[in-house]
């Protein structure tokens, strides 16, 4: 044992700059390279530009002029039973002079009885404060969260639309934080900030804490200085009402946040008028997340497995003449992350196993995981200055950032069985969004 580890320190060793004269560690190196040079490091001084720009943007900006639009909530309901209250209650209660319609969708009402109870307490209650009214719209047979976000817009009075999830919940500035961008008549969609509500709760919710920080708090910021925004979340996203009459609404099958967004980028594209999409680290939406392992995976296995169907649905407008040659990069690095990283990740970890020496492999291991544990502290400390409302609590988590990368690698590979899964069996079609038989009868 102590022989291994000194081969496998020893080889760490020879792994550095100056010690680049074994055949091996050139071999396994060359096939590593390019992409730490070529991808990782440009994406991180990338996020960190992007970051930037935005604190500077921020600190010019000067204070907001009186514009606060009636704004209507989609609020698609299955399941929530009483925790319908919470997004009720933290909607209503939003700092936000004007007008506030709560559309409530239950979805498959006639067995969602709890939901559909916990909804009727609510109304009066609503109803009664200023500015603010609710209606409750039961859609008795549940067909998914497609038709519940198209029956609650057939019923929206607001000119801003917000689509939320039932179990959601918000900072009470919310509101006045997302609208405040449509007084620009170029911006179309605002895609809002997802938290962890549940971080605290178990190890892998933490895990999850840590990556929506990452992939949403911080990148997306970076993405929307560039106007390169290319989804919108399903469980957040704020529209312009024109926008979703002109799009005709959302399309049924799976992913339909990220066919919305693709949608809207191929209108305007088409349309040849100047549009943007924009993301605001302000706009806080909290949202329970998978609290163990197993359940994670398998969400992930529907996300990651949609995404390549939905591509490949809009392939004919992936065009930097259609979409913008920003947009067209933010889709190229989209496909990159989502498809071509999980597939290398994989090839080059059984590359090594089968190529060189055990101590060797984890050696050179060892040294990729030092690199990305080193980028994703910094990245991470970064973005909690820049940006956290909560530094206390997402400092709190620094102690998770070792294992980190683990969590990360497990995750690629789990995306890789998701692509296969789409591509050997239609794996957007095996989803909980909607009933098979919904999924079934559409175009999908």
């Amino acid at each position: 044992m102590n022989s291994l580890i000194y081969s496998i320190v020893n080889n760490l060793y020879n792994l550095t700059i100056a010690q680049l004269i074994n055949g091996d560690v050139i071999a396994a190196a060359v096939f590593l390279m390019p992409y730490v040079l070529f991808f990782e490091i440009p994406w991180t001084l990338f996020i960190f530009i992007g970051l930037i720009k935005y604190k500077l943007n921020r600190l010019r900006e000067g204070e907001r002029r009186p514009y606060f639009p009636a704004v209507s909530f989609l609020i698609t309901c299955y399941n929530e039973g009483r925790d319908i209250e919470k997004t009720v209650i933290s909607l209503t209660e939003q700092l936000y002079p004007g007008k506030i319609q709560l559309l409530l969708v239950i979805d498959g009402a006639s067995i969602n009885v709890e939901t559909m109870r916990a909804a009727k307490t609510m109304e009066g209650w609503v109803n009664g404060h200023s500015n603010r009214s609710m209606l409750i719209l039961p859609k008795w047979q549940r067909s998914g969260v497609v038709s519940s976000s198209n029956l609650g817009l057939n019923f929206a009075t607001g000119k801003i639309i917000i689509k939320v999830d039932g179990d959601t919940s918000f900072d009470n500035n919310m509101v006045e934080r997302a609208t405040r961008h449509f007084e620009d008549d170029s911006v179309v969609a605002v895609s809002g900030c997802l938290r962890v509500r549940n971080a605290n709760e178990t190890l892998c919710a933490a895990f999850q804490a840590i990556e929506y920080f990452l992939a949403i708090h911080s990148s997306k910021t970076a993405l929307s200085e560039f106007n390169m925004v290319n989804n919108i979340s399903g469980a957040f996203g704020i529209f312009r009402r024109e926008v979703l009459d002109l799009v005709e609404g959302w399309d049924a099958g799976t992913a339909e946040d990220l066919d919305m967004t693709m949608r809207i980028k191929n209108y305007f594209a088409q349309s040849q008028k100047k549009f943007r999409i924009v993301f605001d680290p302000e706009a806080i939406c909290f949202t329970d997340v998978p609290d163990s392992f197993a359940k994670f995976f398998k969400q992930r296995i529907r996300w990651e497995g949609d995404y390549p169907f939905i591509l490949f649905k809009h392939y004919h407008t992936i065009n930097p003449r259609l979409m913008g040659w920003g947009n067209f990069f933010g889709i190229l690095i989209n496909i990159f992350t989502h498809i071509f990283i999980p597939a290398m990740v994989f090839v080059y970890t059984i590359w090594l196993l089968f190529e060189y020496r055990i101590d060797f492999v984890i050696a050179l291991l060892a040294a990729v995981y030092l690199f990305y544990f080193f980028l994703l502290t910094v990245i991470y400390l970064i973005s909690v200055v820049l940006l956290s409302e909560r530094k206390e609590s997402d400092l709190s988590r620094l102690y998770l950032l070792p294992l980190m990368p683990f969590f990360q690698f497990a995750a690629k590979i789990n995306s890789l069985v998701a692509i296969l899964w789409e591509l050997v069996g239609a794996g957007h079609k095996d989803s909980s969004m909607a009933p098979w038989w919904v999924l079934r009868k559409n175009k999908f």
